[in-house]
């Protein structure tokens, strides 16, 4: 059995806005949309979600993993993340992967409020285990560990470029959907509102 790890820190600069990214971040399913193509995501209660993987290859094994995770937050706005199960799909010459191949993955943003913007400092750890083929046994142990964690830095720096890209204009997005439930008349326009 073989373990590969590998860590990866995240630092977001967020404009605050009239609703404190705190009240964003109390919307889990908004994260993992962030983190994944939201048509790989299926929501099994309100703060677990099981995602379906893009097939991945690791050296000469490809597996499809589907895990569920758990997403919730903390008092202090922290937002935390952990996979609580984890299956994997292998061709069937590969059945021993399908028995030894487990998950997992902790993850945590949290808000620094200042005054002009909102700094989010994440982290995530991602480890996965699993029986590799005869072939790749013999090989040395320092090209092992360099291989599995180049493969698990790109996952964890695909999930840190979406939420990159994908946080802010949905941060935006949902304080002016939030915004106008709230206020649907402007005050300014309010006066005409009642003359009529």
């Amino acid at each position: 059995m073989y373990d590969f790890h590998a860590n990866q820190a995240l630092n977001l600069r967020v404009p605050n806005e009239v609703i404190p990214i705190e009240h964003y971040l109390r919307q889990p399913q908004r994260l993992v949309q962030a983190i994944t193509d939201p048509r790989r995501i299926e929501p099994l209660s309100e703060e677990v979600y099981r995602l379906s993987l893009r097939p991945l290859q690791f050296l000469s094994v490809s597996v499809e993993p589907t895990a569920d995770l758990r997403v919730w937050g903390l008092n202090d706005g922290t937002l935390c993340l952990e996979a609580i199960r984890c299956e994997v799909r292998a061709p069937d010459y590969l059945s021993y992967v399908n028995d030894s191949f487990s998950m997992g993955l902790k993850g945590s943003l949290k808000p620094l409020r200042y005054e002009r913007y909102t700094e989010l400092l994440g982290e995530a750890k991602l480890t996965i285990q699993l029986e590799l083929p005869p072939p790749l046994r013999f090989m040395p142990a320092p090209m092992l560990d360099g291989a599995g964690r180049t493969f698990l830095s790109g996952i964890l720096m695909t999930m840190k470029s979406r939420i990159e890209r994908n946080l802010v204009s949905d941060y935006k997005t949902w304080v002016e959907q939030t915004h106008s439930r709230l206020n649907p008349v402007e005050p300014q326009n309010l006066q005409g509102h009642l003359a009529q």
